[in-house]
Parts: C-alpha cells; sequence; structure tokens
C-alpha cells in the first residue's frame, strides 16, 4: 500500500471539507520523527499542531494509559466519576495563573471548551453579547465559528452564525495595528454596536494561532483587564494552542501580568489523548446549574491520567526552559538566514511556538504563494510544516518539546533549504 493509493481510497469516503494537508499516511511515531506506511521518515515540526508537546509515544503517558485501559475506559464522570478527574482538576486549578480560587470543567474539545466558557460568562453575567478579536481562531463548531476572525476556511459557507457576537482588531506592530487602535475599537464597539452593560465576554488569544502567531503586548491584556473590571465583563484567555509549556511558560497569560476569569486549555494537555478544559474564577464556574455542563465523554479517564503524567514530564524535564531553548535556536537560525532572504518580513518566537511571516520586500503585500510552495516542498525533503495567518504567508513551526538537539538543527538544515530554493525561482 502506498501512501497515493491510500490518499485515493481516502478522497472516495472523507468528506472533502475535512481536509489533508499532505498525502502522507503515518505508520508509527516517535519523539519527534514519524514514518509513513512507505517507511518514509520525517521530522514532524507540527505536534499534531502543538498537541504532542510531550512528544510522540511518550512511554510514560502511554503506559499510564495502557494500566487505566486496563482497568476501566469509560464511566461517564458525572455518572460515575474516578480519582484522576479530581486529581487533575486539583493539578490546573493550581497551576492556572493568579490567586484567585478556581475551579475547573472538563470537556473533549478545544470547541467545547470555548462554548462552555461563553455559557458559563453567559450564566454569571446574565448578559448575551461576546466579543472576540479579528484573526482570533477558536474553533469549528457554529459558536466558535461566530467568534473565529478567519473566513476562509473557517466560516466560508456555513453561516448565519449566532448574534451577540462582534469583533475588534488585534494589536499587531507588524501590520500598523497598535495597542492604542485595538483598545479604541472596543470603545467605539460600546458606542456603536453594543452597550457594555449587554457584553457578557471577551475572549483573547494570549498569541493567535491561526491568525498568524502574534503576541498580546502586555499593555494590551492590562488593558482588557481594566475594561472588564470596569464593567462587569468576563475576560476569557484561550489557551488551547499556548498552554502547557508551548510558550516557555505554563501559560502564556503569565508573561502578561493578569489574571483572566477564564481559561480554555485543551490541544498539549494530555499528549494526545482527547481531553479539554476550562478554569476560571470559583464564583464564575459555580454560576452555571447542575447538570448544564458536560458531556458524555467529558473528562475521559484516559486523558486525565494522560494529563496527570503529562504535568509530571513538564516539572521533571523542565520543558518550559527546553520551549525557550528552541526558540532561542530557531530565532538565530532564522534571523541569519533573513539576512540573505529578503522575503522574511519577520521571524516570531514565543517560546517553542514560532513563526515565520512571507512579504514581499517591495511592496509588503503577503506572500502566500511563496508559503504554499514551501509546505508543499516539505514532504519531499522530510519534514512536516504548517502554515497559518489570515493572509495565509506564514509559516508555524511547533516541534515537540522534547526534540533532540541534532533533530532540531537538521529540521532546520531541511528548512533553510527549502526556503533558499524557493526564493531563488
Amino acid at each position: 500500500m502506498t501512501n497515493q493509493q491510500l490518499h485515493q481510497r481516502r478522497s472516495q469516503v472523507i468528506a472533502q471539507g475535512m481536509g489533508a494537508m499532505y498525502p502522507l499516511y503515518v505508520e508509527k511515531a516517535d519523539n519527534a520523527h514519524v514514518w509513513d506506511i512507505e517507511g518514509n521518515k520525517y521530522i514532524d515540526f507540527a505536534a499534531g499542531i502543538a498537541v504532542t508537546n510531550t512528544g510522540h509515544a511518550n512511554k510514560r503517558i502511554s503506559e499510564a494509559v495502557k494500566a487505566q485501559i486496563d482497568n476501566f475506559s469509560h464511566t461517564c464522570a458525572m455518572v460515575t466519576p474516578y480519582a484522576s478527574f479530581v486529581e487533575l482538576a486539583e493539578k490546573l486549578t493550581e497551576l492556572a495563573p493568579g490567586d484567585s480560587a478556581k475551579k475547573a470543567i472538563f470537556l473533549t474539545t478545544g470547541a467545547e471548551a470555548v462554548e462552555n466558557a461563553v455559557k458559563v460568562a453567559r450564566a454569571h453575567t446574565g448578559r448575551s453579547g461576546v466579543i472576540a478579536f479579528k484573526g482570533g481562531f477558536h474553533g469549528r463548531t457554529n459558536m466558535t465559528m461566530g467568534l473565529t476572525g478567519k473566513v476562509a476556511p473557517y466560516k466560508a459557507g456555513f453561516g448565519p452564525f449566532p448574534n451577540e457576537i462582534f469583533h475588534a482588531p488585534y494589536p499587531n506592530a507588524f501590520h500598523g495595528i497598535s495597542v492604542e487602535q485595538s483598545l479604541q475599537a472596543l470603545e467605539d464597539l460600546f458606542a456603536c454596536d453594543i452597550e457594555p452593560s449587554r457584553v457578557a465576554a471577551i475572549i483573547f488569544e494570549p498569541v493567535q494561532g491561526e491568525g498568524g502567531f502574534y503576541q498580546a503586548p502586555k499593555e494590551f491584556a492590562q488593558g482588557l483587564r481594566q475594561v472588564c473590571d470596569k464593567h462587569g465583563i468576563i475576560l476569557i484567555a484561550d489557551e488551547i494552542q499556548t498552554g502547557f509549556a508551548r510558550t516557555g511558560k505554563m501559560f502564556a497569560t503569565e508573561y502578561l501580568d493578569i489574571e483572566p476569569d477564564m481559561m480554555t486549555m485543551a490541544k498539549g494537555i494530555a499528549g494526545g489523548y482527547p481531553i479539554s478544559a476550562v478554569v476560571g474564577k470559583s464564583d464564575v464556574m459555580d454560576s452555571a446549574l447542575p447538570g448544564g455542563l458536560g458531556g458524555t465523554y467529558a473528562g475521559s479517564p484516559l486523558g486525565c491520567v494522560a494529563g496527570l503524567e503529562v504535568l509530571k514530564i513538564i516539572e521533571e524535564q523542565d520543558l518550559c526552559a527546553k520551549a525557550q531553548g528552541i526558540g532561542e535556536v530557531v530565532n538565530a537560525r532564522m534571523t541569519r538566514l533573513q539576512q540573505s532572504v529578503a522575503a522574511i518580513g519577520e521571524i516570531r518566537t514565543y517560546g517553542a511556538m514560532m513563526a515565520i511571516e512571507f512579504t514581499d520586500p517591495q511592496s509588503g503585500l503577503p506572500l502566500q504563494d511563496m508559503t504554499k510552495a514551501v509546505i508543499s516542498k516539505a514532504q519531499e525533503n522530510g519534514l512536516i510544516l504548517l502554515s497559518c495567518g489570515v493572509k495565509a504567508n506564514v509559516i508555524r513551526l511547533l516541534p515537540p518539546l522534547t526534540i533532540e538537539p541534532e533533530v532540531l538543527e537538521e529540521g532546520l538544515d531541511k528548512l533553510e533549504s527549502i526556503i533558499r530554493q524557493e526564493t531563488k525561482k
């Protein structure tokens, strides 16, 4: 069986809306390496979109999950719960930034976490409006598509979306949007679209993911906190892609010196096992009535034991420091490359959440075709890459935080070679 044969079979039975970036069918994976069904070996700079922060097939996580499977795989935590469900909540409420007492709920996906955070905010405030930001990504359900600030491919053809959702520009120095402009846009929303007394929540990403890996400036986050405090609005930090040591802190919000009212968590939380969480201030989280939150698979015992092991690994192997180290290596390599490749407009590294934005050096316009070419060349060069950005001109690098230094360097050699080749065309 070849990749192409399996890809043809896939096209016959999988709806085209569920895309596949590469016709590459995985047979096995180990830490930062992936092998396809043809035996080809790849360096993984995607980590399942920042999910396997602790590496593919981490033996410690696998053993914890195997032991749990031997006991039971599911009982429904809302019917007959289990110790790991409580223990993971204890750990996460302790780790979440800020001094307030906190509580948690568990779900299955990041989109579910965002939906439930909005539900809790509405229950707590008795209000309906939600403000999100242009370029943000919060999921593919109807509510979270409405919150997402990027049309293609996430919103195109799927409307109408829920009412009472509004978008403001996210600060972005590279594209000329200042903190002052973003915060003023909120005031303009209050003046023109919805009075603040009807706004339940403002949701933002400390580092925008799909939007292009732009970090929220500290003064912007603190400005949001002040706006929310002034008007009784719930501030939600979407840490789904940024959490669990990815940016060099357990949570990216720690860089901003604020305490959000709620945080959404998923992706790196359990090393590849499906589980998500909302963690927030106790008085806020207790606003929903019993039975109003949850789901059949919410807080799966497999996800809970995997999550507990992930937290141990992050602490014992100091993955926050390793993320910082990865970012320093990538930044140094790509900055040197930028000196001879004018199409590299900006390099952004927030721990091991790293991006390269391609722009025309004369006009400043986004170079989408070059970005696509780099992505398409990656597979034949033994590399797995992801793109992002509202203008589809950003390469994002998300290797496992456990990647060996020599493998990181080898992957960067491949990436540098691809970029140089595409620049010469």
